[in-house]
């Protein structure tokens, strides 16, 4: 089960945050944006540090917990797609790529969108649904 999915703009601000599953904690909006911020900051320092000499590091890309596990996708611009699911759920890199392919066609190709600015697209909102319901169950 897919239990939720944040966006996360190159500068640390939550654009995007969706619960797909039924009984999760609700935060606070000032807890979503710290959250998302103190994510920002870790995935950063994560990135430089290595204990291979000389190698780059993407930065932190799964963090996994007794009843969750939380996958990280960056893309070249800096836009950080955060999915989290039940530890045992696959397929959750392809799910990464397929979201970032819905918000690339319906958010980033939208002429009233302002880049790194809060998500209200209801065509997003629908194709993301399809999405879940089809790889997240």
């Amino acid at each position: 089960m897919i239990y939720s999915l944040y966006i996360i703009n190159k500068a640390g601000g939550l654009i995007y945050q969706k619960d797909f599953a039924e009984g999760l904690n609700k935060l606070t909006s000032n807890e979503y944006l710290v959250l998302a911020g103190t994510f920002h900051g870790v995935h950063a320092i994560t990135s430089k540090i290595s204990p291979v000499r000389n190698a780059t590091s993407s930065g932190l890309e799964v963090l996994e917990a007794d009843s969750f596990k939380l996958h990280c996708y960056q893309t070249l611009t800096g836009t950080k797609f955060l999915i989290i699911a039940e530890p045992t759920h696959g397929n959750i890199d392809l799910l990464l790529r397929r979201t970032y392919d819905i918000y690339s066609d319906y958010v980033m190709k939208n002429p009233f969108y302002t880049p790194e600015m809060p998500i209200k697209s209801e065509l997003f909102d629908l194709n993301l649904a399809k999405l879940i319901k089809q790889v997240g169950s």
